[in-house]
């Protein structure tokens, strides 16, 4: 009775998996991004499960990435173009059309708190005398000399070493009328999260969302 039990040990410790449970292998998921007009989407990052990937489209606008059995949601997102969501439900295919393509760079309330955004709070606002003091005092990875702002670890193409702006999903050249008390949150994008705005985002980019009647 012993040497049998002694052999079906040994069968099920030879089968992978069986002692100590098996472990799934990861599922490729591929899909192709466009936006409302049906235009590929480049430069689009891939979320997994509210978690930042480093899977991003290519000009065709398409994706492959590698994902974990127990996967549920996949975000597919564009600070150009906007964000959607969808269940995974075992797909190995999934495509996405971005809505909100309204051309000015809107940003989706979707991907809001998966950003890694610094958010600011109301008691450390009367510290701040404008937002380049704010943005000196409160987000790390940045030089702020006056009215002169470049972010760490860019480099830079143009003449000008200051980062692309966009206030409230909106490209702008100014910052100088935003009063502290108003910004609700500020991200520093750069590298390949930059990429998506070409040469323009090359010296980085400067996310600001302004508060609105809600907050």
């Amino acid at each position: 009775m012993r040497s049998v039990l002694l052999i079906l040990l040994t069968l099920i410790l030879s089968v992978p998996g069986i002692a100590y449970g098996q472990k799934g292998k990861k599922i490729t998921i591929t899909g192709k991004v466009v936006d409302i007009s049906n235009k590929p989407v480049a430069g689009a990052t891939i979320f997994i499960d509210k978690k930042k990937t480093d899977v991003v489209t290519d000009q065709n606008g398409s994706y492959s990435i590698k994902v974990k059995p127990g996967a549920s949601d996949i975000l597919v997102f564009s600070l150009l173009s906007g964000a959607t969501e969808e269940k995974i439900n075992g797909r190995a295919e999934i495509n996405f059309v971005l809505k909100d393509h309204s051309g000015s760079g809107n940003i989706s309330k979707n991907v809001s708190s998966i950003s890694g955004v610094v958010n600011i709070k109301d008691s450390a606002i009367p510290v701040y005398q404008d937002i380049y003091d704010m943005i000196r005092g409160r987000v790390p990875g940045v030089e702020v000399s006056g009215k002169s702002i470049k972010i760490r670890g860019t480099n830079s193409l143009n003449v000008s070493t200051e980062p692309l702006f966009v206030v409230d999903g909106v490209i702008t050249k100014e910052i100088d009328d935003i009063s502290p008390e108003t910004v609700k949150s500020i991200e520093v994008l750069k590298g390949p999260d930059a990429s998506i705005y070409g040469t323009r985002g090359s010296n980085g980019v400067i996310v600001i969302t302004r508060k609105t009647g809600k907050d």
